[in-house]
């Protein structure tokens, strides 16, 4: 598969990925009362969730992205 293409993939699950986890933590907290939408807490959890989603996706790169010979 063409570099470009799997590396085009990789970071569009890793997207998607750090969005789910991060809408059902944020819907979790939402309806626990822990913040209000809109609020600071809000854009923390997703923020969060993206910086970890970020070392993750660095971390687990060589894994997926390394050409196979």
């Amino acid at each position: 598969m063409n570099q470009r293409i799997k590396g085009f993939l990789y970071v569009s699950v890793w997207v998607l990925l750090w969005g789910t986890a991060a809408s059902l933590a944020d819907f979790v907290l939402l309806e626990r009362g822990a913040y209000a939408s809109g609020t600071p807490g809000q854009a923390i959890t997703f923020v969060s969730y993206g910086i970890a989603a970020v070392v993750l996706a660095v971390k687990l790169s060589g894994r997926f992205l390394a050409e196979k010979v």
